[in-house]
């Protein structure tokens, strides 16, 4: 059934990096990065990432700072404490070894069932199956399945897996081979709104494309209300001195936790219990300021950047104990790059 399909995906995509001499490291941090991110640009941080924590133990040994610096670019940070907090677990009670147990792997923080699986199936090829929101849609369309999609398809996909029910002749397959094939005909052919049927290599053992209506597989779950989009403007400050750029590090419990910010204040906000910035008790006229937009979460950002000398900054009777001055290294910032842009004073 799958045999034509494993042949197109090992033919298309031999050339994605992490699919280049498989370990169950590798594997570990292609599918936290994989996740929520898109191949194309994972691509571009993979291979720097690897070769800078080439083993367990390089990643486990690194502070949570190096890490999040070196995942800058990849979005929800999240996935890198995950990452960087599973391999210190490795290390200290697996000897740096990654366990091939199901059970084992779920009691590691920061791996949950999907990637326990992906470990086993992807990682170690062994008879495990993956089951992501992506997988969860084309084994619906595959085999009929009519039911809402969400954490009880999934679930039921598993027990149905874990039968026999479906993935049948399982000894002529590699699971590895074939994890990677289902997520290849997931991202080109059968998307969640788009399903190219014709040019599917599994089309012809597919229910949903024999039944006329491959989009109506898996029905749709409830609809999350959606978030309303909140306004906020702020004033980024750019004070420079002898090629460094004034910043402060943050922290834990605001975003973008572990890089470098510069001096930033909200001007004014619609969500009220903003805490992220504070205020500043000075007017700027803001006509005379450059600007760019931003998004974050909920929130629509305006931002509005000052340059001022370092006397300058220091007559805004700020504590001061918060700010140093930095080199404009990678771990600056997304927003701070894009303000020194904004002067075209990048370094």
């Amino acid at each position: 059934m799958f045999e034509t399909a494993i042949k197109w995906s090992e033919r298309e995509f031999v050339h994605l990096p992490w699919r280049v001499e498989r370990t169950l490291y590798s594997t570990l941090v292609s599918e936290l990065m994989l996740q929520q991110t898109t191949v194309s640009t994972v691509i571009n941080y993979y291979r720097p990432f690897l070769d800078k924590y080439p083993t367990v133990e390089a990643l486990a040994n690194a502070t949570e700072e190096e890490v999040l610096m070196s995942w800058k670019g990849l979005g929800y940070y999240r996935r890198a404490r995950n990452l960087h907090g599973a391999v210190k677990e490795i290390l200290k009670k697996h000897a740096g070894i990654i366990p091939q147990d199901f059970e084992t792997l779920l009691a590691i923080p920061g791996i949950g069932a999907y990637t326990a699986n992906a470990l086993l199936s992807i990682g170690g090829d062994q008879q495990a199956f993956p089951v992501d929101a992506n997988l969860e849609r084309i084994i619906s369309r595959l085999y009929g399945l009519r039911k809402k999609k969400g954490p009880k398809l999934q679930k039921e996909i598993s027990q149905l897996f874990s039968e026999g029910k479906i993935i049948t002749n399982r000894e002529k397959y590699s699971f590895r081979a074939l994890a990677e094939t289902l997520m290849d005909v997931g991202r080109v052919f059968c998307q969640a709104n788009k399903a190219n049927c014709s040019e599917c290599p599994l089309s012809k053992n597919c229910m949903a494309y024999h039944m006329g209506n491959p989009l109506g597989y898996p029905l749709s779950g409830e609809k999350k209300a959606s978030q309303k989009q909140q306004q906020l403007e702020l004033l980024r400050i750019l004070v420079k001195k002898d090629g460094k750029v004034l910043a402060y590090k943050k922290n834990e419990s605001e975003w973008l936790s572990g890089q470098l910010e510069i001096p930033t204040f909200i001007l004014e906000s619609e969500d009220k219990k903003l805490t992220q910035y504070p205020l500043l008790n000075k007017s700027f006229d803001l006509a005379l300021l450059k600007n760019f937009k931003t998004g974050i979460t909920k929130y629509r950002i305006n931002n509005f950047v000052a340059e001022l000398s370092e006397a300058e900054f220091k007559q805004l009777g700020l504590d001061m104990s918060r700010y140093s001055f930095y080199h404009s290294d990678p771990s600056v910032s997304n927003y701070s790059t894009s303000t020194l842009k904004a002067f075209n004073k990048l370094d």
